[in-house]
């Protein structure tokens, strides 16, 4: 009894002793009546006997279950999945497990291992119905699957379709009915976003930002520009128009204005109304698409898993968040300090609004737009990418890569969507690239920037890619100078670039090259010899202007002008205006000049002195506004003030093909009397708008005059009979007598021998 007693304390809830063996049944009575109850002493026997079988502890019947979930966050729904027979079940569960495992770990229960989280119903003959249900450990792996997985293609035949549990299980809410189409909204017609490429007088427009004023101008390339907007609607209503940055879409049919605290507003059409607003808190600027369908927007947040974000311009919503560096971009054995001093790879734009593209580690994903997933599931590797670029007219990517695994540098053109290597150009003992594409695609200028051996000297040349030619030629082009700066003529074939011999010389050399060699032949026929031009493919060296004040180039959009200008704070901001055809020269000045903005139509430039939102004290703040300048060097207006922060031309699409403005040219004469006279006219309205003023003074003048005229008329008979008869306005009653009169103005003596 001790022992079991003991037992009892330690283990309270282990096994019972057996039982002890029952008394032997008593035998029935002949008349089969029931025998008598058993005496005290028995009772206290048995229950003596019985002590330490029994266990004080509370008896808890109900079984210990696991929490019951009902809200079904962590569960998804996966439809529209191939439909196969019986035999083939186990092939597509394996294929649809490795996809959604890709997503995050599916649940597992204990004591329920034949359970996977997964489950893929049948139909009565045994075939799949086209849909699965997906459990996952977090509701955040789920809600990643809605995102990641919906619109993924499965096959050449199927593309998924995921959605929450707890959204199809409402279905079973709704009620069977005959389906009432709802009433479509009244039609809202667009503002046209075009409008202001109707302008008669054929105008461009710019916006400003300066202290708290956000304006848009009107500019005609002749005279003093024009306000269009300048936010008086928004003023009146007491709110903002912007409180950032603008920005103008590539096309100019939108005007994006920057509230930090909020996010992007667009504007557009002829009076400037609101088309959308786009959710993106700590908005730091955007970039639009090519085409204008897509605006990514960035915060520069690095903590943020969200910092850039891709919309829909048409329909405002979110495609795709991305954080601001790629994974694995920075290497762990980084500092804060030299993380922060890597900046975040930039995405850019295919010319078609096709693809979507970023750097990352060895690699550059690309994204297809409109589902945002990446092409072909996988990254087009890239060992030791430095750069990429895409081409401006084409779907070609051009990278840049350092020596890396006993690899020489190279630069590689590779086309999207097929992936297939165009031309690669191997390069040696490479410090740094820089690529620049011609406007047109046609070509690519790689700026190398080799050393020696010793790694002690640094030198230049130019690597030149024909990317329009078979097998993509490539031309290098030695310079023996240090290449401060590298532009192409933005229509044609030519191309400019500024070097001395010390990168830090305040005097340079600009030189101009041509992709095209012109060759004078003689060709004879007979006793005739006649000269024929033969223009072929080879880089030549056009002219050098030596002993120049300048550290940038800016080709005019129409090609032809190039201004040579000194910009930043310890530049003269010396503008020299130079054709390149004509050899003409126009040297100006905007002291202290940090940018050159060329307006699209090439007829006006702009060059701004501005200081940074934000950016605290700025000391040259009275040096702050703008210049407009023709292309060839005269001023057409200058505006200061205080606080100066942005200018930027409003973009249109160049409609007008090479052959066409060629064909404009040579004909040009054609064309010059109606713009004469197109002018002209402006002239004369310009002229009558303003003599308004003096017009209409002497119209009153000359009113007054005949009215006074008149009512001397009537009171001619009144005044006649007061002088007797006399009418001193009758010419007859005077007498006219002819006097005259010489006067010596000037005499000279001179002797004549």
């Amino acid at each position: 009894r001790r022992q079991a007693s003991r037992d009892k304390e330690q283990r309270p809830n282990l096994e019972p002793p057996p039982l002890p063996p029952l008394p032997p049944p008593q035998p029935l009575s002949t008349c089969h009546e029931p025998t008598m109850a058993m005496s005290a002493e028995d009772l206290a026997a048995e229950a003596a006997s019985l002590d330490g079988y029994f266990s004080d502890t509370p008896l808890d019947p109900e079984p210990k279950y696991p929490p019951l979930n009902e809200s079904f966050e962590r569960c998804v729904i996966i439809s529209n999945l191939p439909k196969v027979p019986e035999a083939k079940y186990d092939k597509l569960s394996k294929v649809v497990l490795k996809l959604v495992s890709r997503i995050g770990n599916l649940v597992k229960y204990e004591g329920a291992e034949d359970f996977s989280g997964f489950f893929m119903p049948k139909a009565d003959d045994g075939a799949t119905v086209g849909c699965a249900f997906v459990e996952f450990e977090s509701a955040g792996d789920a809600k990643k699957a809605v995102e990641v997985l919906e619109g993924w293609k499965f096959d050449k035949n199927h593309s998924l379709h995921v959605s929450p549990y707890e959204r199809a299980s409402r279905l079973d809410e709704v009620e069977e009915g005959e389906f009432d189409a709802p009433e479509p909204e009244p039609f809202k017609e667009r503002p046209n976003t075009l409008s202001w490429l109707e302008d008669s007088c054929q105008r461009d427009q710019f916006a400003i930002r300066e202290g708290k004023e956000t304006a848009v101008y009107w500019c005609d390339g002749h005279g003093e520009p024009v306000v269009d907007y300048d936010g008086a609607r928004e003023k009146k209503a007491g709110v903002s128009w912007c409180e950032y940055y603008v920005q103008w879409s590539p096309k100019g049919s939108y005007f994006a204005t920057l509230i930090p605290n909020k996010g992007v507003i667009l504007w557009g059409g002829k009076n400037f109304e609101k088309l959308g607003r786009f959710a993106a808190p700590g908005v730091d600027f955007v970039v639009f698409s090519p085409q204008e369908n897509y605006m990514l927007t960035n915060n520069n947040n690095r903590n943020d898993p969200m910092a850039v974000k891709v919309f829909s311009v048409k329909t405002g919503k979110c495609l795709r968040a991305f954080p601001l560096y790629p994974k694995d971009f920075l290497a762990d054995s980084l500092s804060e300090a030299e993380k922060g001093a890597i900046p975040p790879p930039p995405f850019q734009w295919s010319h078609d609004d096709n693809y979507l593209a970023r750097m990352g580690k060895d690699l550059i994903s690309v994204f297809e737009t409109p589902s945002m997933k990446l092409l072909n599931k996988r990254s087009l590797a890239a060992d030791g990418i430095h750069e990429f670029t895409f081409s401006p007219k084409a779907n070609i990517i051009a990278y840049w890569a350092p020596e890396h695994k006993n690899q020489p540098a190279h630069v590689d053109l590779i086309s999207i969507p097929s992936r297939k290597k165009l031309r690669q150009k191997n390069l040696f003992n490479v410090t740094k690239c820089s690529m620049v594409w011609q406007e047109g695609g046609e070509y690519l200028g790689v700026k190398v920037t080799r050393h020696t051996k010793s790694k002690k000297t640094l030198y230049n040349n130019l690597e030149l890619f024909r990317v329009n030619e078979p097998g993509i030629p490539v031309e290098m082009l030695d310079v023996k100078d240090a290449v401060m700066s590298f532009a192409w003529e933005p229509r044609g074939s030519r191309f400019a670039i500024v070097h001395a011999e010390n990168p830090t010389s305040t005097k340079v050399n600009v030189t101009f090259y041509d992709m095209f060699k012109t060759l004078e032949g003689e060709k004879k026929k007979g006793k005739k010899a006649t000269k024929e031009k033969q223009i072929v493919a080879e880089v030549n060296k056009v002219e050098t202007l030596e002993g120049k004040q300048c550290n940038c180039i800016f080709w005019s959009p129409a090609g032809q002008t190039i201004i040579l200008a000194a910009l930043g704070d310890s530049a003269s901001g010396t503008l020299e205006f130079y054709d390149v055809d004509s050899k003409t020269l126009t040297v100006k000045e905007h002291y202290r000049a940090n940018q050159v903005l060329w307006d699209p139509s090439g007829r006006t430039v702009a060059t701004t002195v501005s200081q940074p939102i934000g950016g605290g004290h700025f000391k040259f703040a009275m040096d702050n506004g703008y210049i407009l300048w023709t292309f060839q060097g005269k001023q057409l207006s200058q505006a200061s003030f205080e606080y100066f922060y942005q200018f930027q031309w409003r973009p249109r699409e160049r409609l007008a093909e090479k052959e066409e403005i060629a064909d404009i040219a040579k004909n040009i004469k054609k064309y010059e009397k109606r713009f004469n006279a197109f002018d002209e006219a402006k002239k004369k309205r310009l002229r009558l708008e303003e003599t308004k003023g003096k017009r209409k003074s002497r119209s009153e003048f000359r009113a007054t005059l005949a009215r006074l005229r008149d009512w001397r008329a009537r009171q001619k008979q009144e005044r006649m009979e007061l002088l007797g008869g006399y009418d001193s306005e009758d010419e007859d009653n005077y007498v006219t007598k002819e006097v005259t009169i010489e006067t010596v103005l000037n005499s000279k003596d001179q002797l004549i021998y």
